[in-house]
């Protein structure tokens, strides 16, 4: 990758704490070249992250948003046109979460409506707000599924978060699909647990991990010029 893959801004959601993904993946996009626009529902996060890139030599700005809020959203798609320009190379949300939701018939209706809120709602809201700027630069965006998503998978006390995630993967193929003609991408990452300090301190060293710098990797790798040609793809990372 070149600094010519991100000839306009990247807008980042859910770059979080010290230890999560969000914080290597907006690393590594930086080291690459990306101008990087953070966003979280804390301003005071957003802000961390991007002062320690900047302190880095990168540039770096942050925006506090609620994600799920769709007038909020419209107001934050209109603050990055003011300051940023009317482009985005590309949309890597990350932003979104986990919870147990136990079997069905002992759930809680309230774990159900969060875990569609905070990952599917807000990957709808936020796309549909920024695809005009999407379009202007051809760009790419990058969703986060779940392993959890895929066939197979082991969903009995985790129906909440499954049901959201698989259908986020569902907007990314519709997307994809109605994008096609504007070469505005759309991907999504479906990786197993990742070595975040929060899972570590929830699951213990036993677990199996994937690392965030290869989460971030093919974070980067979907952004990039070289994956021009790839569109509506699910990818595991175990």
């Amino acid at each position: 990758m070149s600094g010519n893959d991100f000839r306009d801004p990247v807008l980042l959601t859910g770059v979080g704490r010290e230890g999560q993904v969000g914080e290597v993946v907006a690393r590594t996009l930086a080291e690459a070249g990306a101008t990087l626009l953070l966003v979280d529902r804390t301003a005071d996060t957003a802000r961390e992250r991007a002062a320690a890139l900047t302190a880095a030599g990168h540039r770096a700005f942050p925006f506090g948003c609620d994600l799920a809020d769709a007038i909020a959203v419209s107001a934050l798609g209109d603050r990055v046109r003011r300051e940023h320009g009317d482009r985005l190379s590309a949309l890597v949300h990350v932003a979104g979460g986990f919870a147990l939701s136990g079997s069905l018939s002992e759930s809680d209706v309230d774990t159900w409506h969060r875990m569609i809120t905070i990952n599917l709602t807000t990957a709808y809201v936020v796309t549909r707000a920024l695809l005009p700027l999407l379009r202007a630069g051809h760009g790419s965006i990058v969703y986060f599924a779940s392993e959890a998503a895929l066939p197979g998978a082991n969903v009995a006390a985790v129906a909440a978060y499954a049901a959201a995630k698989t259908a986020v993967v569902t907007l990314m193929r519709a997307v994809a699909q109605s994008e096609r003609g504007s070469r505005v991408r759309a991907n999504a990452l479906a990786p197993t647990s990742i070595r975040t300090a929060a899972n570590m301190q929830s699951m213990g060293e036993g677990a199996r991990y994937i690392e965030r710098e290869q989460v971030a990797s093919a974070v980067a790798y979907l952004c990039s010029d070289a994956a021009s040609a790839i569109t509506g793809q699910l990818i595991a990372l175990s």
